[in-house]
């Protein structure tokens, strides 16, 4: 499947942006089959709604970012979706470098950075662990929840409203059944979106102003 696919029916869409992370996509068996369900669910030509799927680690299997461009597609994006299996409890490799290089300063947050603010974020996981290791008396010691507020402070900072994460847990010993019916579920999201229930109230991207002593004087300098 071709790393960057644009699925476009007619009439004026709701743009989705998919930023696919997957290390070994032609070893996975959820997100792959997450990738290959939207791309047949949105050839349908009813549906009011254009979908481009950006697979990070076939675009670039030389970790060297197209800056400008994924600058480009986030900034025509309503919705932007963050799939990938979670990784020592956090993003794939090329996922976290994608986001020091392109969520630049000025451009995504601090002075003059507004390029995405107003829109959603919405994260689509998987993990290993059972939904049960997800628990204090789990080995892995915490509820999930613990483990997104970097993904949380990171779209507050960019003003992007954080939508409630699709999780899919037990990925390794899930049945055929559960998991076209997982997949199901995040295309019908995508189809039905922003009128979820569940964000009707949601409150707006909580202000998150960066001081200007907070960041370097000189282009390049790092802490």
């Amino acid at each position: 499947m071709p790393a960057v696919v644009t699925l476009q029916p007619p009439g004026r869409p709701v743009r989705v942006l998919v930023l696919l992370a997957h290390p070994d996509r032609g070893h996975s068996r959820v997100n792959a089959h997450l990738q290959h369900h939207l791309s047949r669910r949105f050839a349908e030509p009813t549906a009011a709604l254009e979908v481009v799927l950006r697979d990070l680690y076939s675009l670039y299997p030389d970790f060297a970012i197209d800056v400008e461009a994924e600058q480009q597609a986030l900034a025509r994006a309503d919705l932007i979706v963050w799939q990938h299996p979670l990784q020592w409890y956090s993003m794939p490799a090329l996922m976290k470098l994608w986001l020091d290089e392109v969520l630049t300063h000025g451009w995504a947050y601090g002075h003059g950075g507004h390029a995405l603010a107003g829109k959603d974020l919405w994260l689509v996981l998987s993990t290993g662990g059972s939904e049960a290791a997800y628990q204090p008396q789990g080995y892995n010691r915490h509820f999930f929840d613990a483990f997104l507020s970097p993904y949380e402070q990171t779209a507050a900072l960019c003003g992007l409203r954080f939508l409630p994460p699709l999780v899919l847990h037990g990925a390794h010993a899930i049945d055929t059944t559960a998991l076209e019916a997982h997949a199901e579920v995040y295309a019908q999201r995508l189809a039905s979106w922003p009128d979820w229930p569940e964000i009707a109230d949601l409150p707006d991207c909580p202000a998150c102003d960066t001081p200007a002593q907070d960041r370097p004087s000189a282009r390049g300098s790092q802490p």
